[in-house]
């Protein structure tokens, strides 16, 4: 991938942070005007003298549920019912893209007062709406005010730490494992097991998966995808030589991507969102969530095995029933991707109708990554500088960090909890350099929650927390976050001390062979057991390159008995193959199915119960093993 330009003036903040950007400034004036102009209608008929009816209808338009203080009596104690009523309709709105809910809320409470108003209207009405509803803008400026201050504290504090922390970070970053010696321990193998147990089930099945709703984290689309994205860790760094049912877990999770209950929010959203009550293609308009977090996906995928087969017309089709469905595949995803980055504004696109979220906007620059990987395109290279750009002018807040959301009608931002640790693995595939500046500043403003006993480093979460992919408390999400992006930076002290702190806090348990925390939701689950997987750049490799082309040419395994017997390491040179094999439900002898050999061609064992055997003609053959416990196998041409 090309030097991108942008990265020359890292390490430092940016210099665009906390101000606004041309068109979060454009979009936030026009949304004022609008406003205002409501304001003025709606003072209008009380200074024309108009019926009572039309006087509380335009004070409505001042705040939600405005216009019951000037109908008075009973009626005022509508008001505070309805400004909550209005804050559930900005929830709908945030939760699932419903547009229409807050305009219904306001507009539809307008139009009720003037309705049940009388004869009169309350005479202090006029001045007690426009108080009210400057203080509830007096109270957000206040905050906001407030919020930029400490911004600005906080960025003092950064660009003192920055360049030690900096240098500190390319140094442990430089070190990474050799992939012809690497191997799953026991834990590891355990965390992966996880993975495999829920993957491996009928595609139809969820069992283990949380399912609450299908709109906001908890939704299963997002625990696809990063079971998903931890199996590809997984393939490419210990297993890139065997595929039996590690290829298989993979292709599952993708194939349940499809399910109609995983992707059909998308219908509703359309519909309640963009007014769209015909075409409901869930790759076309918006929708990041979708196309990009499940570009890079199966695009991981793609790149961890060798298999191309979603490169297929046709090979992702989104089904509604039996008259509709949107034939897609890895390339049109990934075009949708392009055509949405073309035309965005912002610089990113949009997720729900309206909102902007950063986070979805780096999975779907992780799957132009993907997609540039393995077609030779430079998806990346058309569409990163304006990338940055919206991230550094429109998203980019006092102190240096991306502003988590933001409104696309509106310009306003929302508060969306992410840090710097969660987007830095992401940025590593693609602004590597920019990727190492946001760790440097997560793992020094995360240091006070470490501490040293006699164990070594532990981290120490305050609270409950929040597990947003259970919508409850917990840390197993905030652990595995902090371990992914340590590990992927080569900070085996930060490792070291999420590590301790997953054990700890976290409720691990290990039945027959398998590790989950119990505190945790799926997706928190899945995030873990990734940076358990994990060793320094195991996310960039997965993702920008995938094993080697001389493993991905050598002798595979293709089949064997799962769970009786797990592999832990399978690696080739492009001639041979090494192999360990541990049981995982007592010891026994197995046949080990091989393929991708040279058709006829005697080959030399050591580890196996055959000392030698000869490729069918079509590259296969078989072995058999005695499992009593750990064992090595190794396959060389005779």
């Amino acid at each position: 991938m090309a030097t991108i330009p942008l990265e020359r003036d890292i390490p430092g903040l940016s210099p665009h942070r906390g101000i606004k950007g041309p068109v979060t400034a454009a979009r936030q004036r026009r949304s004022w005007t609008i406003y205002a102009a409501l304001c003025l209608a709606g003072l209008a008929p009380t200074l024309l003298g108009l019926a009572p009816a039309w006087r509380a209808a335009g004070l409505g338009l001042w705040i939600p549920g405005g216009g019951f203080l000037a109908v008075g009596g009973w009626a005022m104690l509508l008001f505070p019912l309805v400004m909550v009523l209005f804050v559930a309709s900005l929830v709908a709105w945030f939760w699932a893209g419903v547009v229409v809910a807050p305009v219904i809320v306001w507009l539809g409470s307008a139009a009720l007062a003037g309705a049940m108003s009388g004869p009169t209207t309350w005479a202090g009405a006029p001045i007690a709406v426009p108080l009210a509803a400057g203080a509830v803008i007096l109270a957000f400026a206040r905050s906001n005010r407030k919020a930029h201050a400490a911004g600005l504290v906080k960025a003092a504090a950064r660009s003192a730490f920055l360049p030690k922390s900096f240098t500190e970070v390319a140094q442990q970053s430089a070190h990474e494992p050799d992939p012809a010696k690497r191997e799953m321990d026991a834990e590891q193998l355990a965390g992966l097991r996880y993975l495999l147990d829920r993957a491996l089930q009928p595609v139809d099945r969820f069992d283990g998966f949380t399912i609450i709703d299908q709109f906001q984290p908890a939704a299963l689309r997002y625990q696809i995808n990063h079971m998903g994205f931890a199996l590809a860790v997984a393939q490419t760094a210990y297993l890139p030589n065997f595929r039996g049912y590690m290829g298989l877990a993979q292709r599952n999770l993708i194939e349940k991507y499809l399910e109609k209950k995983v992707w059909d929010y998308w219908v509703y959203e359309s519909c309640w969102g963009h007014l769209n009550f015909t075409d409901w293609d869930p790759a076309g308009r918006d929708n990041i969530m979708l196309t990009g977090w499940f570009g890079a996906h199966v695009g991981g995928y793609m790149l961890a095995t060798g298999d191309r087969r979603y490169m297929e017309p046709g090979s992702l089709t989104f089904r509604l029933n039996d008259r509709k469905a949107w034939r897609h595949d890895f390339r049109t995803i990934n075009g949708s991707v392009d055509a949405n980055y073309a035309k965005a504004e912002f610089g990113i696109f949009a997720c729900e109708p309206n909102w902007l979220y950063p986070i979805c906007n780096h999975y779907g620059m992780l799957s132009l990554v993907t997609h540039d990987a393995l077609t030779g395109s430079r998806l990346v290279d058309r569409h990163i500088d304006g990338w940055v750009r919206g991230i550094d002018d429109e998203f980019t807040d006092s102190s240096g960090s991306i502003v988590g959301l933001r409104s696309q009608l509106t310009g306003m931002p929302v508060p969306f909890p992410v840090g710097e640790a969660g987007y830095a693995f992401f940025e590593n595939t693609f602004l590597p350099t920019r990727a190492r500046q946001l760790w440097a500043i997560a793992r020094e403003e995360i240091a006070p929650l470490v501490s040293e006993d006699a164990q070594g480093p532990r981290m120490t979460m305050p609270g409950e927390g929040l597990d947003a992919g259970k919508y409850g408390t917990g840390h197993v999400g905030a652990y595995g976050t902090y371990l992914v992006s340590a590990r992927e930076f080569g900070d085996e002290r930060l490792a070291a001390a999420a590590l301790a702190g997953l054990e700890r806090d976290c409720q691990p348990q290990r039945d027959g062979g398998v590790l989950r925390f119990a505190k945790g939701s799926n997706i928190s689950n899945a995030t873990a057991i990734m940076g358990l997987l994990m060793d320094t750049g195991d996310f960039r490799r997965t993702f920008t390159e995938g094993p080697s082309k001389a493993a991905l040419a050598g002798p595979m395994i293709e089949t064997l008995e799962y769970p009786a017997v797990l592999v832990t390491r399978a690696w080739s040179d492009g001639t041979g193959l090494e192999a360990t094999f541990v049981p995982g439900a007592g010891a026994g002898r197995h046949t080990i199915g091989l393929s991708q050999l040279e058709p006829g061609r005697r080959y030399v064992l050591e580890g196996a119960v055959e000392t030698d055997l000869v490729a069918a003609q079509d590259g296969t053959a078989t072995f058999t093993i005695d499992l009593p416990g750990r064992i090595e196998v190794t396959l060389r041409a005779g």
